[in-house]
């Protein structure tokens, strides 16, 4: 198909784009502009402004910048053909078909579209009425309130083999067959393929209902029975609530997955509305590329028993042929036994965000799961676990990938394997150590915690420190590549800048500050860059401008603090952790040995703490 772009500026011409814009966010007239706050990012003041006579829109906070069309894939998710389809049909324009039997087969979708929201009706109806008594006592029963009935589109197949059939007898049975709703088996009358159960729609990205999910309420299985694949339904490249998720996540800049529906829609019941699900299988490559698009490192949250287990592991292993560049999953480990329904009945909302907060990474979920495998108590086995880390790293394309998931799984075998334990008395109070901060009493080492660390607070000015740092000394930043990886920097502007230094130094072996500025200048981040070389808030060594003759040792003695300020503010939250997590155990049972711990928590915080004030107080370099 040709969109010349005659036609689609004739398109954008005939779309008021205020109008369709303030259909989801609030506009106020300015002049001869509206202004509303930002939706791509939060904000109090608007800096968002719409020009219908240009026909374009652009933040001046985060810079989004677009028109009608644009509005259409960046907001509400839609791809590019959708998007403009959506648009002509408010604007009563024809799409140019591409040729007779591709506007045939577009004819056939349509009928299909509309036998689908017959099907859809119906079934709300028979759910309203009194056989869906039964299926309104089971939700009523799951918590889903009568706001979330109607939102999801919740109906009730009676259990018949020709109500539907007779129901939507004008659809005619061939189209009812090849819409999925009968069953035809050999010469046998088509029948009713759903019966005596709860009908969930599954939507397309346009919010069309394209194929159903049902839920027996009595016993007798399949528990869940879905649509076969149709011309418009495809589940291995579906995913259950992307057309209400994928706006959501533009606000929240994260996508949930979840094993099934009942657990997506109670989830975007408690606030979670960024959740999508696969439906009925493990989720697949193109399911994977399709949530790729919205977000680049989406959250796989599977229960806690055996079967949701081996199915995140299924998710990770067909993840690492397609990794690219900043591309990934992160997993959450819910309570054993546990689906998000049960965590969110059992301990709330906040229980499931606390989660999310701390996300397991790709690598960290494949490294625990073969080496929980099998015992690791002979050679052999050992061995074992080595070829199977081999195997799934020659799986992964990107050669680049591949060869960082090498070093840390070879890291990650060393030291469970051949690292030495110094027990040595006399150890230096402050040691600098290539695994983590060590004292005289706690030894923390970050990167043995597979959470993410979120740096807010005091250590956010230090993390700025940091930051200002490593654009003075561009070859720190490969150096401590998996300690910068784990941070979450608070400031929204902040974790962007260290995403964009990451992302340099993995793209230019040798680099030096003004080559990286040279770099950042194409990024959003470069004013910010250029704020943090200016500051002088914190007197690190490290933030200072050095000569260019400055001698080795300067240089030197400034990269070496760098190193440990930043395995400080990693381990720190750590440690704030354990140390809460002591007091609570001397609160509960006050023995010796609690005691004892907690203390030696507290002197270890006062040390990174002195430490601290230690690097901000360092003799001038001259």
């Amino acid at each position: 198909m040709t969109l010349s772009p005659q036609w689609l500026d004739e398109l954008r011409s005939r779309t008021t784009l205020s109008t369709l814009i303030g259909r989801t966010v609030k506009v106020q007239k300015a002049g001869r502009e509206f202004k509303a706050c930002c939706p791509f990012h939060n904000e109090k003041t608007p800096s968002f402004t719409i020009n219908d006579e240009k026909g374009f829109y652009h933040c001046f906070g985060c810079g989004a910048h677009g028109d009608a069309i644009r509005w259409m894939t960046d907001q509400r998710g839609l791809s590019f053909m959708d998007a403009v389809k959506d648009l002509a049909a408010e604007a009563q324009m024809e799409v140019p078909a591409p040729d007779p039997r591709a506007a045939q087969r577009q004819e056939a979708r349509a009928t299909l579209h509309d036998v689908m929201a017959a099907a859809q009706d119906w079934f709300v109806t028979q759910f309203n009425g009194i056989e869906g008594a039964a299926a309104r006592e089971y939700l009523k029963n799951r918590g889903i309130s009568e706001n979330t009935i109607r939102e999801f589109g919740f109906g009730f197949a009676p259990d018949s083999r020709g109500r539907l059939k007779e129901a939507l007898s004008v659809h005619g049975v061939d189209q009812l067959v090849e819409a999925g709703l009968l069953i035809k088996v050999d010469d046998r009358d088509p029948y009713d393929r759903f019966r005596g159960r709860l009908m969930i729609p599954i939507r397309d990205p346009r919010g069309r209902v394209i194929a159903f999910g049902g839920r027996i309420l009595g016993d007798g299985e399949p528990k869940y029975l879905n649509s076969p694949d149709t011309p418009l339904f495809d589940k291995g490249r579906t995913l259950y609530n992307l057309d209400k998720a994928s706006p959501a996540s533009r606000q929240t800049g994260r996508i949930l997955v979840v094993e099934g529906y009942m657990d997506a829609i109670a989830l975007a019941q408690a606030g979670f509305e960024d959740v999508v699900a696969p439906l009925g299988t493990a989720l697949t490559e193109h399911q994977i590329e399709r949530i790729w698009k919205m977000v680049e490192a989406p959250t796989l949250c599977f229960d806690g028993d055996n079967a949701g287990q081996k199915a995140a592991m299924r998710a990770a292993l067909r993840a690492l042929p397609i990794l690219r560049p900043s591309h990934s999953l992160n997993f959450i480990a819910l309570p054993a036994g546990q689906d998000p329904d049960d965590l969110l009945r059992s301990e709330g909302p906040q229980a499931f965000a606390a989660l999310i907060d701390q996300p397991q990474m790709l690598g960290d979920k494949i490294w625990q799961v073969e080496f929980e495998a099998e015992p690791l108590n002979t050679p052999e086995t050992k061995a074992g676990l080595k070829k199977r880390l081999s195997d799934h790293v020659r799986d992964i394309a990107d050669q680049d990938i591949a060869q960082h998931y090498r070093q840390d799984f070879q890291q990650r075998y060393e030291e469970a394997f051949f690292r030495r334990r110094d027990n040595a008395p006399g150890q230096k109070q402050f040691a600098r150590s290539k695994g983590g901060f060590k004292s005289q009493y706690v030894s923390f080492k970050p990167m043995d915690d597979t959470k993410s660390v979120l740096i807010d607070g005091h250590d956010l000015r230090i993390a700025k420190a940091i930051l200002g740092g490593l654009i003075r000394h561009p070859s720190q930043i490969s150096k401590h590549f998996e300690e910068l990886t784990v941070l979450r920097l608070a400031d929204s502007q902040m974790q962007a800048l260290l995403s964009e230094l990451i992302h340099a130094a993995m793209s230019k072996e040798m680099l030096d500050m003004q080559g990286l500025l040279t770099i950042l200048e194409q990024t959003d981040c470069y004013n910010v860059a250029k704020g943090l070389l200016r500051a002088d808030a914190l007197n690190f060594t490290f933030n200072r401008k050095l000569p260019d003759n400055a001698p080795s040792d300067d240089i030197e003695r400034a990269q070496n603090d760098l190193a440990e300020a930043i395995k400080v503010i990693t381990a720190r939250p750590g440690l704030e952790a354990a140390l809460a997590e002591a007091t609570r155990r001397v609160q509960d049972n006050l023995d010796e040995e609690s005691y004892a711990e907690q203390q030696r928590l507290r002197q270890a915080k006062q040390e990174f703490h002195d430490r601290l004030v230690e690097l901000t107080q360092v003799d001038d370099i001259v």
